[in-house]
């Protein structure tokens, strides 16, 4: 179930971010990538608490990202990791370059 939850989220050309509310690094990171001129659709926050499966969604990021801590930032099918790995690509230029590269923005 949380392998699926994961997968069918995670897609090419879109930037996902799984987080739980309540954190401040997952608080941050939406503070970040809402800033920028995504197009419709392709900026997806979601909320693992919101599910029955927290804990296995986090052991199946865990499998996948090698952390199962959140947020956990996929940019197209690649996770560039969390708060701060986005904080580290946005002050070095490569996250727009990233973003650009799968069109993701306007």
């Amino acid at each position: 179930m949380a392998q699926e939850f994961v997968n069918c989220k995670i897609q090419p050309g879109k930037v996902v971010v799984f987080i739980k509310p309540t954190c401040p690094y997952c608080q941050r990171t939406q503070e970040i990538l809402r800033q920028l001129p995504f197009k419709p659709g392709l900026l997806e926050f979601v909320d693992i608490t919101a599910t029955n499966n927290t804990n296995e969604i986090q052991d199946y990021l865990q499998q996948l990202t090698g952390a199962r801590t959140v947020p956990r930032v996929f940019i197209g099918k690649d996770c560039i990791g969390g708060c701060n790995d986005l904080i580290t690509m946005q002050q070095n230029g490569k996250l727009m370059t990233r973003l650009k590269q799968i069109g993701a923005l306007q």
